[in-house]
């Protein structure tokens, strides 16, 4: 009975993993979409159909994410519930398996001799530290991230199975299954063009004596993985990403490596101290070079330490090098607008972690044996410690959950940690508006434009307050900033236009109206309002034109149908002017506008337009 005690609970840690995991992330269900939720989600026409589902991955740069949106909004819609438990279920058996490739590490011919008795028991601190970890919501609770931890989950399932592939007496099975899932995580996200090195490196500190063995041995399994680079390339491609990519102004691969070096420590320091974790950085590039270069040289020291340990200490370098190699695409030399973020970490993290607590095992070890203390005293030490590790990580992580439960609340705590984040006030006066809290959000739509005085959505989000607050003057000075800046937005135009007729500037109204129409022909609301401008110029046959373009564009427009019967109704045509009345009715039974024009449709009371 004492020998089955221990390996029945050896084989029940997976199932503690799951249940650490569900308790730190039990109130991630609550959160709801944000930020680039919305475009990636919401208003993507592409994951509205599940079949076929080459539908939903077309010209996509991330095709396999878009299959498993696709399959989330086929059972559920837009619930953000089920999305959550989705994104969940990928981070669980995330770390199932890093806890199997953590195990069988150390179980290796070169490290079971010191490691091999406590492998379960030390894989199970590094995927319960990195499970819980506070550094990982942005990757699970933050749903649009699904890219990020699914490509996770489909580089831990490549490695794991290359590792079984090189173990196995019946290897070929384990290896197509390594190199379906490469291509997955292909499909997922770019970052995971450094798997096939990885599980080559793997193969070569673990398990070969030399490289050449390893391509002797095994060179159908790397030539299988290597293929998985053209499934990247193929979503490329398809995507045009190369065409959309933007460079921001400064922004070129050498600024964006040295600022990446201080964004990499900013990493190290959360995966030690969690704390303050921020969804947006807008990180800024540095004045000087000077100011970077003791960020430049502490990760210069890192990166040759690793080249060091993978000669002198290979199974330290190994994960050197998973550290560096898996952040290269995103923290390198390739610009990306946005110089941090903290998804870029989740699998990085996994380094961190494992070199922390195999470290922490060894220095108690010592330190146990200069005090001639008990083995066991060892083995209680390290068990009380992980769990006051994973019970204070979980308990941050449960809080940093709260902070998704509303657009409103994850924009004021970034504004609260990053105050000069002019993008961060835009969304959080987007976020108070919505709760019609015109007067703060202004405020904070004035601080974005303050800090950075080019940003053409919160110009417009600033004009559009100032609108509702009867401030057009100033409404419109902003409008045509944003317009210097975005020429080709047809929104910008168009509210530009409403601003100028309240101001009474019809004309002028009448020309933007025009030029957002020039670029935008089917804005069923520039129509309408042109319509407006049009009849007040007396220009009724015009005006009818676009009241009836704004009814054909939106049929449910009870307004267009009002404005459109009233100069019916004012050149004769009475029936017709009735039907469009009836027909705002119906679509606004509480109208009184309509339910007046339609009593008066028989008789001669004067009728008027609505407003914009």
């Amino acid at each position: 009975m004492r020998s089955r005690a221990p390996a029945l609970a050896e084989r029940l840690l997976p199932l503690l993993l799951v249940g650490i995991s569900l308790a730190a992330y039990y109130n991630s269900f609550e959160g709801v979409f944000l930020f680039d939720d919305e475009a990636g989600i919401i208003n993507k026409p592409q994951i509205r159909q599940l079949w076929p589902p080459w539908g939903a991955m077309a010209q996509s740069l991330r095709p396999v994410l878009e299959v498993t949106l696709a399959l989330n909004y086929a059972v559920g819609g837009v619930n953000p519930w089920g999305y959550h438990a989705v994104n969940l279920a990928v981070h669980i058996l995330a770390g199932l398996l890093l806890f199997g490739i953590v195990r069988r590490m150390l179980e290796s011919d070169h490290l079971r001799a010191r490691y091999g008795a406590a492998s379960r028991w030390l894989a199970l601190a590094v995927a319960g530290i990195w499970l819980v970890h506070p550094l990982q919501t942005e990757s699970v609770t933050y749903i649009i991230q699904r890219a990020e931890s699914l490509m996770g989950l489909f580089f831990l399932l490549t490695l794991y199975c290359g590792i079984r592939a090189c173990q196995s007496p019946h290897p070929r099975g384990w290896g197509v299954a390594a190199v379906l899932a490469c291509a997955l995580g292909m499909g997922s996200k770019q970052v995971m063009v450094s798997a096939p090195i990885l599980m080559w490196l793997y193969d070569r500190v673990f398990i070969s004596r030399t490289f050449s063995e390893t391509f002797r041995r095994r060179w159908w399994l790397y030539a299988g993985l290597a293929a998985t680079w053209l499934v990247l390339g193929a979503a490329l491609v398809a995507s045009r990403a190369m065409e959309h990519a933007s460079m921001v102004a400064g922004l070129n691969p050498w600024s964006y490596a040295v600022t990446q070096s201080e964004v990499i420590v900013h990493y190290l320091r959360l995966s030690v101290w969690p704390h303050p974790l921020v969804l947006d950085y807008t990180w800024r590039l540095p004045e000087t070079l000077s100011s970077t270069l003791h960020w430049v040289g502490i990760v210069a020291a890192l990166v040759g330490g690793t080249g060091v340990a993978l000669w002198r200490l290979p199974w330290v370098g190994f994960w050197g090098a998973w550290f560096f190699l898996i952040l290269a695409p995103t923290s390198s030399i390739l610009p990306i607008a946005d110089l941090a973020f903290e998804h870029r970490m989740y699998l990085s993290l996994a380094a961190v972690v494992v070199l922390v607590v195999i470290g922490v095992h060894e220095a108690l070890g010592h330190a146990l044996r200069r005090l001639k203390a008990p083995s066991g005293l060892r083995r209680g030490l390290e068990a009380g410690l992980m769990v006051m590790v994973v019970a204070v990580l979980g308990f941050t992580t449960v809080r940093r959950n709260a902070d998704y439960r509303s657009d409103l609340a994850i924009w004021a705590d970034t504004v609260a940690k990053r105050p000069d984040n002019p993008r961060a006030h835009n969304n959080l006066g987007i976020a108070m508006s919505k709760q019609a809290r015109t007067g703060e959000a202004l405020t904070h739509f004035a601080e974005a434009v303050r800090l950075k005085p080019n940003y053409a959505d919160a110009q417009m989000n600033l004009a559009f307050a100032l609108v509702t607050q009867g401030r057009n003057k100033e409404a419109i000075a902003h409008y045509s900033a944003a317009i210097r800046l975005t020429p080709e937005s047809s929104r910008a135009h168009h509210n530009l236009g409403v601003a100028l007729y309240r101001e009474g500037l019809t004309a002028q109204a009448i020309a933007e109206y025009s030029e957002a129409l020039r670029l935008k022909p089917d804005l069923p609301e520039a129509h309408h309002n042109l319509g407006l401008a049009l009849a007040k110029q007396d220009r009724i046959d015009e005006a009818i034109a676009q009241f009836g373009e704004a009814v054909r564009l939106k049929p449910d427009n009870a307004r267009a149908h009002n404005n459109l019967g009233t100069l019916l109704y004012r050149q004769g045509r009475v029936k017709e002017a009735s039907a469009h009345y009836a027909e705002a009715v119906r679509l606004e039974p509480d109208s009184a506008d309509a339910l007046n024009n339609l009593r008066a449709a028989e008789g001669s009371v004067v009728q008027t337009l609505n407003r914009p």
